[in-house]
This record gives C-alpha cells, structure tokens and sequence, in this order.
C-alpha cells in the first residue's frame, strides 16, 4: 500500500510571519501536494504569555493570500495538554525524566559560553537533587544519557543528508516541560507529528540538530520517526537569519506595499527571493 505524504506548518502565534516561514509553508505544501497526500496547520500556542489571538488570524490571511491550500482542520496546542501530560507520565514512569528547579539565571551561570558551532549544554546541576521544599515550580528535563543508554544507537533519514545516526547527547538534558507550560517544544512537537500522523517534516537546517533529540523521544514513545527536509534559511542583507525576534520584514508589510503574491511563490519555487534576501549556505 502506498502512504500518501502527510506534511505540516506549525507556526507560533507571537508575531506576524516573514519571508522564512512563506518559504518553509510552501515547501512543505508542494511536498504533500506532489505526494497527493494532505498539508497540515498546526498553531503551537502552548506559550500562552505570548500567543495572540490576532497573530493566527494573520496566519489564515497570509495563507489566503499565498494561495495555499490547508487541512482545515487546525489543530491548537493549546487543546493538547491531556495528550502532553500522558506522554510525559510514560517519560517519569520510566525514570527518564527528572525534576529542574534552575532558573534561566542560573542555568546560565552553569554552562561554559558556547565555542564556536558547538551549543552550550545544561550540566545535570539538579540530576539527583532533592526537592529544595520552599515551593518553587519546577521544570521536567530528559535524561539523555540514561534514555541513549536504553535505546541503543538510533537514525533517522534526512532528504539531504541521507542516513543519519542520532546523537542526542550533543544538546543535553533538554526541557520536555516548562514550569509555565504542559510541555516544552521537544515533547509536543513529538507527540503532535505522531498523533497526526506526520510522514514529512519540513523545516529550517537551524533546527537539524534538534531531530537527534527528537528521535529518541520517537523511540522512548513507540513513534514511528517521519522523513526529515531540513530546507535552507533565508537570510536578509546583512547575513542575518529572518526572525520575528529581529523584526525581519513581515508577509502582511510586503502585502500592503503592493507585492504580487504570484509572482512571489513562482520566485520561492524557483528558487529566486526578493532583492534584499539571500539563501544560506
């Protein structure tokens, strides 16, 4: 039997989208749309101090005004916290998981600044720390070591990079939920691609290094791991990653200027940007 690609965008809605997420968006959707199978839109609001209501319906404007055709069944993180807290009980329960009562300071404090390429990793400060008993909220981390240690050596395919052996430990005992939150990015990305289930993930080679960890939780939660297409970033003039943290230039801003939606998808497919944008390497 042939499985139909089931691809998906999953914005958060902090601000309005750029160029970058116009491009990751249509990627995704022509890699469905080729495979006759189906384009999901998921809204990850799980961070509900910064998500705004208005932010979504941009969303559904600029994908109107792309041309891009949806799933309308949109699916809201926010909706998911059952679904999030069982998948972290399974974690606990296997003694994978363990409490962090750092705060952002401290962390910070702990970890050697960052050489070169190389990300800084979180030191195991609160691994087989008592509970302080003063109340103070706590964050769940992953085990990596322990959690590689079961598994064994893992893969997982890339579109370009073929084959590729899981290395987890490269970022550490991850966050796989917040203390303000159900779950942090690592687990909830996991489930949701699981429960919908994901064939393709398409997205930024700034996030490569997060599918090593992406795998074992695959593994630790019995999810058959989709195909990765870690795409180019787009960058503006002065080699800067588009972010909406860095006010890159938003697809609503390009709209009001008078910009032709066609002519703008016939560029991203053909592989040519705006003046002003360039690809990474």
């Amino acid at each position: 039997m042939i499985t139909k690609s089931v691809s998906r965008f999953a914005p958060s809605p902090t601000g309005r989208l750029h160029l970058g997420h116009a491009y990751s968006a249509l990627c995704a959707h022509d890699l469905a749309e080729a495979g006759e199978g189906r384009f999901l839109l998921r809204i990850e609001d799980i961070d509900q101090t910064r998500c705004r209501p208005e932010h979504v319906d941009g969303i559904y404007e600029d994908f109107c005004w792309l041309g891009l055709n949806w799933d309308r069944d949109v699916v809201f993180q926010s909706d998911r916290h059952s679904a999030y807290a069982a998948a972290l009980d399974r974690i606990v329960t296997q003694g994978l998981a363990y409490r962090c009562w750092c705060t952002r300071a401290e962390v910070a404090a702990s970890i050697d600044a960052p050489q070169g390429d190389v990300q800084p990793v979180y030191p195991g400060t609160c691994k087989g720390r008592g509970d302080p008993g003063d109340g103070r909220p706590y964050s769940w981390r992953l085990d990596v070591p322990e959690a590689v240690r079961r598994a064994g050596q893992l893969a997982w395919f890339d579109a370009d990079a073929g084959e590729v052996e899981a290395t987890p430990d490269r970022l550490g005992d991850v966050v796989i939920a917040r203390k303000d939150a159900p779950a942090a990015y690592h687990l909830a990305v996991v489930v949701d691609d699981g429960w919908q289930g994901v064939t393709d993930v398409v997205r930024g080679r700034d996030l490569f290094d997060s599918t090593h960890i992406h795998r074992l939780i695959q593994h630790i939660l019995d999810i058959r791991p989709p195909a990765y297409h870690h795409h180019k970033l787009i960058m503006d003039v002065t080699g800067t990653r588009l972010a909406k943290r860095k006010h890159a230039p938003t697809l609503a801003a390009m709209r009001a200027d008078g910009v032709d939606p066609e002519a703008l998808v016939a560029g991203l497919r053909a592989g040519v940007l705006p003046d002003g944008f360039c690809f990474s390497d």
